[in-house]
């Protein structure tokens, strides 16, 4: 399908009889009188329409960016994907309001969502210091992203096989008192991407004071 600009003119006609010592003299006349809206011409005046072609172009489609970004859901190994870069396409991708972490050195940001550890969403990976320690852990679907200079970008391919080994074993987290421990999840207990989770797969409660997240 290609667009096309087509002009429409419409011609309105008016005879006016005038007085002067000339043709030339009653035109200027008339011209005048014109302009200075003596004469109006309206629907009545209305005497025929032309249609004429006046360019042909081909239709460009805007290509929506796409970013090649990582994808980590509880329970299942990372998933490279593709997704939109524009705030609803992120929405989408972790299930609500957003909020982007910065938590390493390198030129990423983590995609959360924003109510996550409210809405009881699954406990997911947990985020750990340079020595190791964990000081927050990530509830619910979220992304790793690269950083552009002004918006979010694609990851690297370097970027994206190092976050990917960073997240690559899903983790169950257990309760010790008043802490609580991030183990690694059993690989015949992570889900195929995509697949619900079965219910046997669940860790059950042990004790009140070691509890399954």
């Amino acid at each position: 399908m290609k667009e096309y600009d087509i002009k429409i003119t419409e011609t309105l006609e008016k005879t006016v009889t005038v007085k002067a010592e000339s043709m030339e003299a009653a035109q200027a006349k008339v011209e005048e009188e014109y302009y200075n809206s003596e004469h109006i011409l309206d629907s009545e005046n209305f005497t025929g329409v032309d249609f004429s072609a006046e360019a042909e172009r081909e239709i460009v489609q805007e290509q929506k960016e796409q970013l090649d970004v990582l994808l980590v859901k509880p329970g299942m190994y990372p998933q490279a994907v593709q997704i939109g870069g524009e705030l609803e396409d992120l929405q989408k991708a972790v299930g609500g309001d957003i909020e982007a972490v910065y938590p390493y050195n390198e030129p990423v940001a983590l995609i959360v969502n924003d109510e996550g550890k409210l809405n009881g969403s699954e406990l997911n990976r947990a985020l750990r210091d340079n020595e190791g320690q964990i000081y927050d852990i990530v509830a619910g679907d979220f992304l790793v992203v690269g950083l552009g200079e002004e918006n979010f970008a694609s990851l690297s391919p370097e970027l994206m096989e190092k976050f990917e080994k960073e997240f690559h074993q899903p983790e169950m987290f257990v309760r010790m008192g008043r802490s609580i421990m991030a183990l690694p999840l059993p690989d015949d207990k992570v889900k195929a991407a995509d697949a619900p989770l079965k219910s046997e797969s669940i860790p059950q409660k042990s004790s009140p004071d070691r509890d399954v997240l």
